[in-house]
C-alpha cells in the first residue's frame, strides 16, 4: 500500500471517511454531514476491509469508524491502519458503553469516541474536535473513562505529584494529553524537540503514570479535555 498519498489540494474543508456496516446508520451520519459546509465526505464503506482500504487511500482528515463491521472489526481496522498511519485521526462511533473498552481505543491512540445513541448532537463536534488535533469523549460514556479516578489518591494529586511539577512540565503534559504531537508542542511553546521530550518524561514519572491512557483519565479528572472541545 502506499504511504504516500497526497490529499486532493482543491478543496479546504474537512475530509472524512465513514464506516458503518448498517445502512441506516451510514446514511444518518451522511445526512449530518451534510449538514456542515465545512466538511467534504470523501469516502465511506460498510465493513472493515473496505474501511481500511477507504481510508488508506483518501488519507482523510477524519475517520469515523464503528466497531462492529464484518470482515474485520473496528479495533482490527484501527490496528491495522496505525500501522501505516500512524497521524491518523479516528473518531469511534459505537454502541458499547462501557469503560473498559473506551479506555483500550484511547490506549492504541484514537482521538474521538462517541455513542451512537447521542451522535446526532455530538458527531459534528467530535469530528471538529479531533479534526484540531484534541481529545474528543462523548459526555455520557466520559465518566466511565475516569472510572474511579475521582476517588484516588486526591491528597497525592492535590498536594504531591502534582504540585511538584513545573510550569513548563504542566503546559507539556496538557497540550500532550489533547492529542498534540512532541513536534507541535515544540512549536507552540517555542522550545526544543528534546527539551519537549525531557519535559514529558518527567512530569509523567513524577505522577506515575506509565501510559497515554494514563494521561487522559487524568486530563479527564482534571477538566483539561472540555476545555478544548468546541
Amino acid at each position: 500500500m502506499d504511504r504516500n498519498v497526497i490529499k486532493q489540494p482543491c478543496s479546504s474543508r474537512l475530509r472524512i471517511v465513514i464506516a458503518d456496516d448498517h445502512p441506516l446508520v451510514l446514511s444518518g451520519m451522511k445526512t449530518l454531514l451534510a449538514t456542515d459546509p465545512e466538511f467534504e465526505l470523501v469516502g465511506e464503506a460498510s465493513d472493515g476491509p473496505n474501511a481500511l482500504r477507504r481510508v488508506i487511500e483518501c488519507d482523510p482528515d477524519v475517520a469515523v469508524f464503528d466497531l462492529s463491521m464484518p470482515g474485520l472489526n473496528g479495533i482490527e481496522v484501527i490496528q491495522k491502519l496505525f500501522a501505516v498511519r500512524p497521524q491518523a485521526r479516528v473518531l469511534v462511533v459505537s454502541v458499547h458503553e462501557d469503560g473498559a473498552n473506551l479506555r483500550r481505543l484511547l490506549k492504541m491512540g484514537v482521538a474521538g469516541y462517541i455513542l451512537k445513541r447521542s451522535a446526532t448532537e455530538e458527531l459534528i463536534r467530535g469530528i471538529h474536535a479531533v479534526a484540531k488535533g484534541g481529545i474528543y469523549l462523548d459526555p455520557a460514556i466520559a465518566g466511565h473513562a475516569v472510572g474511579r479516578l475521582a476517588q484516588m489518591e486526591t491528597d497525592s494529586i492535590e498536594g504531591g505529584a502534582l504540585s511538584h511539577l513545573s510550569t513548563r512540565e504542566m503546559e507539556v503534559l496538557q497540550l500532550a494529553a489533547v492529542g498534540h504531537s512532541n513536534k507541535v508542542i515544540s512549536a507552540k511553546l517555542e522550545v526544543g524537540l528534546k527539551s519537549v521530550e525531557t519535559y514529558k518524561a518527567r512530569a509523567m514519572d513524577k505522577l506515575g503514570f506509565t501510559s497515554r491512557v494514563d494521561l487522559i483519565r487524568f486530563a479527564l479528572s482534571m477538566g483539561w479535555l472540555e476545555r478544548t472541545t468546541p
